[in-house]
């Protein structure tokens, strides 16, 4: 069957599944839906529909995450008037009521109703409108939370294959010329162009290449490329497929964490439909062109997100950098020329086949062409994943995106790049969001994490959590890494204990600025990052730290005390209840009192008081 008879038979299909008048449940699926109770819900809509007769009647499809996490267990339902509504926060036992009022009776059912997809109804905006949404472009994650991701056919259906159909009309060094053009920068973190990366490894003269796909995502609050996977695994496999046919690559591998089961079941399914339809395999669809996928799944060692470490670890070896050069484009997996993009570089990759460079092009910046996507994480409203234009503001991200900071407390700062970036402070919230100006301010891309950070974090904390991290997963093979991140951690533990001195801030520095200059990898290049922008830009903290024995944050264990003002508190009891060591203690609507010898200063008191009673001193 020729490729342009199985998009038409995909076609009929995607036609089918958004029949007006066929009734139709979507449950978002992903991890986070998983982790929020989907799977228990999908089974209480089963057990429902049976119970009415309906099972035959509706059709229900796991879809992926549409990235607002906050909003989990998130439904959408399709009735007989053809109208689709978005549910949020479903749980088992909603699932007679949202059946009974949009299957049966034909209403939307306002209590869980978070938007209308398709239509319009006064109580209920549409999703185009909702406030995380309206600033969004979706090109990364066009598909994902929309489609069945282990139908191929949804995939077809929505332009899918065609960017590797045009890819094979128009020649290996056409498609690297068409990603010149698009502007696409790899999206893994060092935003190198995508297209020179490719013409790099096409230079090089060998019987065997390969392309990799990373996929090993190990930076704490970060779940992009685990979204994409798990949502649409198709738009990076043609990506990686289209990037092996550009280089003269033959094999493919996705390196993956092992942590990321469900994104693997996702892939291993994607890569025999694509073998089933002829698109693996040697000669596909008669273009000459052979290629194959392996999976390779990661122990999740943070540094296999380095190439070169990545590589020893596909090898059988123990995942640490080596040297460069010589560059993987020239001698990589087992030697030979080897390209590596990251999942979202080669997500966008099928699109830009798909569409054209010049398309992609007109989003973004001069130099930081297309959208990023961004796992929005930490004190944020609305938590979730989203997919901007290059050059929009921090503002509009924390503000409008996600709804401002938590319990409307003050924002303070915005960590971004993983646990390596720079904690940007609340003065630069109208930075535009692109590879330069981040870097202007010491802070990096990185894949696309953003942690936001409120007036009740101490940014000297902040520093150690993440040179905690850093330090526990640095390979310890070059001295400025294994050495520099002890110490670093070290100095700053004794800080945020009250032990620090003065000396040790300029200590700190130069441990850093080596770190920089002279680590082997990305990783020890780029660890120093939280400590380095917090001592910029956060020192007078530091100096209380260490000066007034004091954490102006209140969040050092070490330097505070709680007690609870009598002449705020109301004696609810929510802090009795938070306490998880009962070193609270007073009578219903009469003050409380915190027991100190008993009190180990988790803050939970403080958390759950909506009175401000209790105070930090």
């Amino acid at each position: 069957m020729s490729f342009a008879a199985r998009q038409q038979q995909a076609e009929a299909a995607w036609q089918t599944f958004e029949q007006p008048d066929r009734l139709r449940i979507l449950v978002g699926s992903a991890t986070c839906g998983r982790a929020a109770g989907s799977l228990e819900v999908m089974q209480a809509f089963a057990d429902e529909l049976a119970k009415q007769g309906l099972t035959e009647a509706v059709d229900m499809v796991e879809v992926g995450c549409l990235g607002m996490c906050y909003a989990e267990v998130m439904v959408e339902i399709r009735g007989r008037d053809g109208k689709r509504v978005l549910y949020q926060g479903v749980e088992p036992r909603h699932a007679a009521a949202l059946i009974e009022a949009q299957l049966v009776r034909g209403e939307v059912y306002l209590p869980l109703a978070l938007a209308v997809m398709t239509g319009a109804d006064e109580a209920v905006p549409t999703f185009a409108d909702l406030p995380m949404i309206k600033p969004q472009v979706r090109i990364v994650l066009r598909n994902c939370g929309v489609i069945d991701p282990t139908n191929i056919d949804h995939y077809l259906a929505r332009g899918g294959y065609q960017g590797m159909n045009r890819a094979f009309a128009m020649g290996p060094d056409q498609v690297i010329e068409e990603m010149k053009g698009s502007g696409l920068r790899g999206r893994g973190g060092a935003g190198f162009p995508t297209g020179v990366k490719w013409g790099f490894a096409r230079n090089s003269a060998a019987e065997q290449k390969y392309v990799i796909c990373n996929a090993d995502e190990g930076d704490p609050g970060a779940f992009m490329d685990r979204s994409v996977l798990e949502g649409d695994p198709h738009a990076v496999l043609e990506g990686l497929l289209i990037a092996g046919y550009a280089i003269g690559a033959s094999v493919g591998y996705v390196y993956c964490r092992a942590e990321y089961p469900l994104a693997i079941e996702r892939l291993q399914t994607a890569i025999g439909q694509m073998r089933e339809l002829g698109f693996l395999g040697a000669d596909i669809l008669g273009s000459g062109f052979g290629f194959e996928i392996k999976i390779k799944k990661g122990a999740g060692a943070f540094v296999c997100g380095e190439e070169t470490s990545l590589m020893q670890s596909i090898e059988g070896k123990r995942g640490m950098p080596l040297s460069k050069p010589p560059f993987p484009a020239v001698s990589g997996l087992f030697g030979k020329p080897t390209n590596i993009n990251n999942v979202e570089t080669l997500a966008a990759v099928s699109a830009i086949m798909e569409k054209g460079a010049a398309w992609y092009a007109g989003y973004g910046t001069e130099k930081s062409r297309g959208t990023k996507t961004f796992a929005l994480a930490g004190k944020i409203t609305r938590t979730g994943l989203i997919e901007v234009p290059m050059g929009i503001s921090l503002r509009t991200i924390i503000d409008e995106i996600g709804g401002g900071v938590l319990d409307g407390k003050q924002f303070k700062a915005v960590q971004t790049g993983g646990p390596s970036g720079g904690c940007i402070p609340a003065q630069f919230i109208d930075l535009a969001v692109d590879y330069e100006r981040l870097a202007e301010v010491g802070s990096i891309m990185g894949s696309g994490g953003m942690i936001v950070i409120d007036e009740e974090s101490c940014m000297v904390d902040m520093a150690r959590y993440f040179l905690s991290f850093t330090e526990n997963e640095s390979c310890g093979k070059c001295v400025p890494c294994r050495m520099g991140t002890q110490h670093l951690l070290r100095m700053l533990t004794t800080i945020t204990e009250g032990r620090g001195t003065l000396e040790q801030l300029e200590i700190m520095r130069k441990i850093g600025d080596a770190m920089k200059n002279a680590s082997l990898c990305g990783l020890g290049q780029t660890a120093a990052n939280p400590v380095l922008t917090t001592l910029q830009y956060f020192e007078d903290e530091y100096r209380a730290h260490i000066v007034e024995k004091k954490c102006p944050a209140g969040a050092c264990r070490a330097l505070i005390r709680f007690d609870i003002d009598p002449a705020r508190c109301t004696g609810c009891g929510a802090c009795l209840r938070a306490c998880p060591v009962a070193a609270i203690s007073g009578e219903k609507k009469q003050p409380h009192a915190i027991d100190q010898e008993l009190c180990i200063q988790c803050g939970s008191c403080r958390q759950a008081c909506k009175f401000a009673a209790v105070l930090v001193a």
